[in-house]
């Protein structure tokens, strides 16, 4: 019979990150930064984007604090450039390989259908879809040169069942669902593993829908 204290070496090794690369896009708040925690206390080395540097720094101080390997840098997903710069700034982190990309990035409006703007549209898809499709894009090398990577798509149950949260919200959530099936299989032959996860409303430091 194995002992509690080889059982817990078993399962330390097991869940152990270290060597591991990451990259969270929107760290500094709700699921993001819980993620950015739970990789890099596995010992994983992250980088992690947000808009406001000053949440960053913040951030950055406490995770120093902790021991933990992140390093970041301040990116608008919304904008193509940005994302470019991004991927440039992890790949000369990470000599150019990749382990684990994490789409996490989201926004919503809560409007009826019939009410939303063209700019808020363009917004939502730009934030949710678009950016998540090109970090994909723009990734793929580094993760295919890890030999051995995986993508996350932070979805929602939004994205599988109706939920009162605005129509163009629930489309970039159940196409970011199919995305990660197409990618799946189309870069199965890279050892690059494609999943998508569909939280429900859940209560961090801030109350993010997911």
């Amino acid at each position: 019979m194995m002992s509690n204290s080889g059982k817990s070496c078993m399962m330390n090794k097991r869940w152990s990150l270290v060597g591991m690369t990451a990259l969270v896009t929107g760290g500094t708040k709700g699921l993001g930064h819980a993620i950015v925690e739970e990789l890099a206390g596995l010992g994983a080395r992250v980088h992690t984007c947000a808009r406001n540097e000053t949440e960053l720094e913040a951030c950055k101080r406490n995770w120093e604090t902790k021991g933990f390997h992140v390093t970041a840098s301040v990116c608008d997903v919304t904008s193509r450039a940005q994302r470019e710069n991004l991927m440039e700034i992890v790949s000369s982190e990470f000599n150019g390989k990749l382990n684990i990309l994490v789409n996490n990035v989201g926004t919503y409006v809560k409007k009826p259908t019939t009410e939303l703007t063209a700019e808020e549209y363009a917004t939502v898809m730009t934030t949710n879809l678009e950016s998540a499709y090109h970090f994909c894009q723009l990734a793929h090398p580094l993760l295919k040169a890890s030999g051995f990577a995986s993508i996350i798509f932070m979805s929602s149950v939004a994205g599988v069942v109706a939920l009162d949260v605005g129509s163009v919200y629930g489309t970039t959530k159940g196409a970011m669902n199919q995305l990660a099936k197409n990618l799946a299989c189309e870069w199965a032959k890279d050892n690059i593993r494609t999943n998508s996860v569909a939280p429900w409303s859940l209560v961090t430091k801030n109350i993010w829908l997911k």
